[in-house]
């Protein structure tokens, strides 16, 4: 029992930092930007000096010869300042030295196709050495200061660090946490080991890594602190305990890796991936992970706002038809299932009489619920009542396309629907979303037998495995026409 309690209370300590510790910011994301935006100011500051400073007579083609060459010149810098390591955590961080050198090297590397052009495409007057040595000075200066004094904090807290989790104990994860330690600038942060185990098979720790947890309670935890990846060091000579932890873990949006180190069957090197010098076996991803989860962000908060301009009036005439038809708040407030199988707030119009309301969803609206009013049969059958959930997307709390989220008691064939469906809370590995896969393949409206929540999950499932961009602009397109088939939609 002291054992217990004084697990717990690490568990309970380690939580407690979680919540104090920034929030995880995906350096890939930030470089990629930073290029995109480096590209395209190299680019029109270019072509400007060229064209200013090209001699006369002007050819009549100067200005496609001119993009072209700022081109060349734009990826010629971003290439040279990617070489160098310029869009580094450390260079981004680095202050005012690191901006004069990026500032130099620009320069520098935009000079060289400046003088090529000089002497061998058409004359430039001297003009363009100041021109671009001001410009650069002035951009890259106060871009890097600026992301300086932004991503400083960010790295002192670790925010920039990829997070890792070991699962297992002994021997196996003593040789996984080996051959991470001696791997030479491996930039992660390893929050310690879950295991099952107190026994001398494993140890409350691990050199300098504590055991924080059962491997039960790190689904909490990585709902607390972001866990970028999970490494089980379990031999694969323990089938049993390993398929038994991997069903348990499948569930998490996290990338799931099995530690080579801890397998006596050595295979070939196109077989593993490398966390330094670990070995790794790929046994799950993350569905959406960096650049793809912040443009389908971007892309989803976008859309939204200009939905919500298009569609304001329509919105406005729901409100006003809701509130005079009976007492009580336009917008009704309901707690779902999330991302990563947290709770969030869904906003929805009212559909029923504000006294019957069930804000569990401990009973399903059926066709012709007498809780439902005359306008929320209308705006329920057409997903009027849905729309207030644009303002959910904006917040970040749902997507536009993802599987849709269910409230904290709905039921299926009277039972809740994790209970129903094996690996029901593995749809919550993305956000949620407004419309979704399911809905336009003629899943959407209510759940009440076992086959409807089955075959809600399989294509959510199929949708999570198969995402793309191109994907949510289709299920998008689809969904005005799945809404014509209204007759699920109560």
């Amino acid at each position: 029992m002291a054992a217990k309690a004084a697990g717990d209370g690490v568990f309970n300590m380690k939580l407690t930092q979680a919540l104090q510790s920034g929030h995880y910011v995906d350096r890939e994301v930030v470089q990629r930007i930073l290029k995109f935006l480096d590209f395209g100011v190299f680019f029109v500051a270019a072509a400007f000096i060229l064209l200013k400073s090209a001699l006369p007579p002007v050819a009549e083609n100067a200005a496609v010869t001119a993009g072209f060459l700022a081109a060349e010149i734009g990826l010629l810098c971003v290439f040279v300042l990617r070489t160098i390591g310029f869009y580094g955590v450390g260079a981004l961080t680095g202050g005012l030295l690191a901006a004069l050198r990026a500032a130099v090297v620009t320069f520098l590397a935009g000079a060289i196709l400046f003088a090529i052009t000089n002497l061998a495409v058409f004359p430039l007057d001297g003009h363009w050495i100041p021109s671009w040595a001001l410009f650069t000075a002035t951009y890259v200066l106060i871009t890097r200061q600026t992301l300086s004094l932004w991503a400083s904090p960010i790295a002192r807290t670790g925010g920039f660090r990829k997070r890792v989790a070991i699962v297992g104990g002994g021997k196996a994860a003593e040789d996984a946490l080996k051959a991470l330690e001696n791997s030479n600038g491996l930039d992660i942060d390893i929050a310690g080991l879950f295991d099952d185990r107190d026994d001398a098979r494993s140890p409350a720790s691990i050199m300098k890594h504590h055991k924080i947890g059962k491997i039960g309670e790190l689904a909490d935890y990585a709902r607390q602190q972001r866990i970028d990846l999970i490494i089980v060091a379990i031999p694969l000579s323990a089938e049993a305990r390993l398929l038994h932890i991997l069903k348990r873990l499948w569930e998490l949006p996290v990338d799931i890796r099995i530690s080579g180190q801890a397998s006596a069957l050595k295979l070939g090197p196109r077989a593993y991936t490398y966390l330094g010098r670990l070995p790794l076996l790929a046994v799950f991803d993350r569905p959406l992970n960096g650049w793809s989860m912040f443009l389908k962000s971007t892309v989803d908060r976008v859309i939204a706002a200009l939905a919500i301009i298009l569609l304001s009036p329509v919105m406005i005439a729901v409100a006003l038809a809701v509130r005079v038809e009976s007492a009580g708040p336009i917008i009704f407030r309901q707690r779902r299932y999330g991302f990563n199988n947290e709770l969030i707030e869904v906003y929805k119009f009212r559909s029923m009489f504000t006294n019957l309301t069930d804000a569990n969803a401990a009973k399903l609206v059926s066709k012709g619920d007498p809780r439902v009013t005359k306008v929320g049969r209308i705006i329920r059958r057409t997903s009027l009542d849905e729309l207030p959930q644009l303002f959910n997307v904006l917040t970040g709390q749902l997507s536009l396309v993802g599987p849709r989220p269910h409230a904290t008691q709905a039921k299926a064939a009277e039972a809740l629907y994790e209970q129903v469906v094996d690996g029901y809370f593995a749809r919550h590995k993305v956000k949620p979303g407004i419309t979704g896969w399911a809905q336009v393949n003629g899943w959407r409206g209510e759940t009440d037998t076992r086959e409807k929540i089955e075959q809600r999950v399989k294509h959510d499932l199929e949708y999570i495995d198969q995402w793309s961009l191109g994907l949510d602009l289709l299920i998008l397109a689809k969904t005005p026409f799945a809404l014509l088939k209204s007759e699920n939609a109560y």
